[in-house]
């Protein structure tokens, strides 16, 4: 293979490779205008992008190794450009552009005389820009080094649709993530996010030597909600009493819906606002004693039953501390009932 040969499929190679979304799109333009330059023989090489609303071309990434310069950065109008008389015209070259083109202005202030444009075709959104090669030489440039030119437009475009693909993925699979994560409902983290942050934190707690909190909230009463001011209330008091736990806690605490009408808070002790246990737990309960709006009507809750273990990551896994802890809620919902504070 000839040097020359080894270049291009060292080019062909990069682009191949690019498919990474964090690959700038530079990184792979830079090597084609210098591959352009050496395959036409033109020592200004460029790529623009086209904005057909604004009507306006410009000048991305440019490479300018002889007299003529074509700089970054240019824009100019587009219905002025020899790019779009060559796309109209289907001529996308020629060695004589006053010939060709003398009425066009930029054509004159740069002094051209050889051309040669492929435009960047994307398949869903048309025409995205140009990669053109020019001279102010009348230079003669042979079939085989246009079909370069013709390949390598082809490989950008197709580049700039498989990186808007994986960005467009990535998004998606955010998207489903956060869906995966969420209760539809409340909008605060599910039973999978919370296991998944709990055992998360719990990590977390052992390298920081703190300890870590997880409540138990069982909203009693709830049926009676739903017995005496229907379904849709019940579910805007669920929804009320998610966002008023959220509110209360620490933008780093966690709060999730367990299921159903209940709700676990987990809380990673900090050194310099540390609180006890069972003020954590009253702080808690006193979060869900109050009036919540639910529909047109207004409910007086007395609050719930909380329970509240220190967990420790040397001796209780996730779904331990959760048993420990609905326990520990159990007891307390025991006590509320015979009247026991």
């Amino acid at each position: 293979m000839t040097p020359y040969a080894e270049k291009i499929a060292a080019a062909l190679e990069r682009l191949e490779n690019a498919t990474d979304v964090n690959d700038r799109l530079e990184e792979v333009i830079r090597p084609l205008l210098e591959l352009l330059e050496e395959v036409t023989g033109l020592p200004s090489t460029s790529f623009t992008v086209i904005d057909e609303v604004g009507q306006v071309q410009t000048v991305v990434y440019a490479r300018n190794s002889g007299g003529l310069s074509i700089p970054e950065g240019l824009s100019v109008p587009w219905q002025d450009t020899l790019c779009r008389r060559a796309i109209l015209e289907g001529k996308r070259y020629t060695r004589d552009v006053a010939g060709c083109w003398g009425d066009s202005a930029a054509a004159r202030e740069l002094g051209l005389k050889t051309y040669l444009s492929e435009p960047i075709r994307l398949i869903d959104d048309g025409l995205y820009g140009t990669l053109c090669a020019a001279s102010d030489e009348s230079v003669e440039v042979s079939d085989k080094a246009r079909g370069y030119l013709v390949l390598f437009a082809q490989l950008i475009a197709r580049h700039i649709e498989s990186e808007r693909l994986l960005h467009l993925l990535a998004s998606e699979n955010r998207i489903l993530v956060q869906h995966a994560n969420t209760d539809p409902l409340t909008g605060i983290a599910n039973r999978r996010a919370l296991l998944q942050g709990l055992k998360v934190r719990l990590g977390k707690a052992a390298a920081l030597g703190r300890p870590l909190y997880v409540a138990f909230i069982d909203l009693d009463g709830f049926k009676a909600i739903n017995d005496r001011f229907g379904h849709d209330a019940g579910d805007r008091f669920l929804i009320e009493m998610a966002h008023r736990l959220v509110d209360g806690c620490r933008p780093e605490d966690l709060v999730a819906r367990y299921g159903g009408d209940e709700f676990v808070v987990v809380h990673l002790a900090d050194e310099a606002t540390d609180i006890e246990l069972d003020d954590f737990k009253q702080a808690l309960e006193r979060l869900t004693i109050g009036e919540f709006r639910a529909c047109d009507d207004v409910i007086d809750y007395p609050g719930a039953s909380v329970g509240v273990v220190a967990a420790s990551p040397e001796d209780h896994d996730v779904e331990t501390i959760l048993q420990l802890c609905d326990a520990a809620m159990y007891e307390r919902k025991q006590a509320r009932r015979i009247g026991r504070p």
